[in-house]
């Protein structure tokens, strides 16, 4: 049954495409960063101002740039698979939100080695499992999956919103 439901939601950003969106990325000098900001700031202002934010809840200049990173891929990604991904709303940012602060305060308690698990289990089911893997993977080489301070907090739930945001939509372009 598990196998069956994983085929029948198809993630939006394949794992080939946020390959060739990490890939470009990486290339550009900073001023196609900062052109590619622009495009962000265009047509998914709410997800850039949800970065740009951070500094207000103490994320360091050398930190937003992990976010700022993970918001140009998953943007370059969105140009890249081949559909036209609609503004993501302040209301879709708020139920994103909303979603993955319950799901974080449901595994207080649990012992870490089920956390573990269920993160597995999620990740894997996830509907955009292959940006969610590159946003943890992002995170853990910068070391900001341990969660030491509050900015750090609100940085990681910036990138996870992020990725719950685009498999929102996701969801509502496969639904039409």
């Amino acid at each position: 049954m598990a196998a069956r439901v994983r085929r029948s939601t198809m993630t939006l950003l394949t794992q080939t495409v946020m390959v060739r969106a990490n890939i470009d990325v990486d290339r550009m000098s900073a001023q196609q960063k900062v052109d590619l900001a622009d495009e962000i700031h265009v047509q998914q202002p709410n997800l850039l101002a949800s970065i740009l934010v951070l500094p207000h809840y103490g994320v360091d200049m050398l930190q937003l740039e992990v976010p700022i990173h993970v918001l140009l891929v998953a943007f370059q990604a969105m140009k890249h698979c081949g559909h036209a991904v609609p503004t993501i709303s302040e209301d879709v940012q708020e139920t994103s939100l909303r979603r993955l602060t319950a799901t974080m305060e449901f595994t207080e308690g649990v012992p870490p080695a089920l956390v573990e698990q269920m993160i597995t289990k999620s990740c894997v089911d996830h509907p955009e499992r292959y940006l969610l893997a590159f946003v943890y993977g992002y995170l853990g080489e910068h070391d900001l999956l341990r969660v030491r301070t509050d900015a750090e907090k609100f940085l990681l739930l910036a990138a996870l919103s992020l990725v719950e945001c685009v498999a929102y939509v996701g969801a509502q372009l496969q639904s039409k």
